[in-house]
């Protein structure tokens, strides 16, 4: 994963205040270095290698034990972890993988009915032909559910949305599934991204996307997919 969520009021988290009464900022400091560390790898990572990367010293290896002790972190088998960080990363692989599912169904959906032709009845029968049957209204429409996945900012009356998406023309759908990735990639954080009812509303997939060219001021930027966490806290605890 790119990133992930830090919550701004973490300071007052028990643990943490116990690791800040305990070790101060260098304390902090090298717990949220080796959460980058574990979410840049997706998955537990060598005790040995990680402390060598870190250069942990002995100061630092009594930090280390303090962390494990409170449970902010965790080692087994030669291998560091954080019980959170592993759990969210699973459940957002899933979840990637399955909007990609969801969207390659669509676009192969979308080929198929390109080659799909009109029936006319015999001129004999009746003058009106069944090939304007349609005319009037899109054959192809894109499921709900992918692009409220695709969004993933899940607020707001779920049903009515839904008929309004339902509404809308095949084309502006199509724009929007285009245009959804790039608001994504300027506005990662979840928190700040419009509500999907405001989104509409306003059209904004009609709006100009900026890109920041790396210049983030110390956020994370490039990010193509969302956060893991549903709570930015939510790593600091074990269930």
């Amino acid at each position: 994963m790119k990133y992930f969520l830090h919550d701004s009021n973490a300071f007052n988290d028990e643990k943490i205040t116990e690791l800040y009464i305990n070790f101060g900022y260098e304390g902090l400091g090298l717990f949220y270095t080796i959460l980058e560390k574990l979410a840049g790898q997706e998955k537990p990572v060598k005790t040995l290698v990680l402390k060598k990367q870190l250069n942990v010293g002995k100061k630092l290896e009594k930090c280390w034990s303090f962390m494990e002790s409170i449970d902010i972190i965790s080692s087994n088998n030669g291998e560091t972890f954080n019980k959170q960080l592993l759990n969210f990363s699973e459940k957002y692989k899933i979840k990637k993988e399955k909007n990609a599912k969801r969207i390659s169904e669509w676009r192969e959906n979308q080929s198929d009915t390109k080659t799909v032709t009109h029936y006319e009845q015999p001129c004999n029968t009746t003058k009106v032909k069944l090939s304007k049957v349609n005319e009037s209204k899109d054959i192809n429409k894109i499921d709900f559910e992918i692009v409220w996945d695709l969004y993933d900012k899940k607020k707001g009356d779920k049903d009515k949305l839904k008929i309004r998406w339902d509404k809308l023309s095949f084309s502006i759908q199509q724009l929007i599934i285009e245009h959804i990735p790039k608001y994504k990639k300027e506005q990662p954080e979840k928190q700040f991204r419009k509500n999907f009812e405001t989104y509409l509303n306003n059209k904004s997939y009609n709006d100009e996307i900026i890109q920041n060219n790396g210049k983030n001021n110390g956020l994370a930027a490039d990010r193509d997919d969302d956060s893991i966490f549903d709570k930015p806290s939510d790593y600091l605890h074990s269930n």
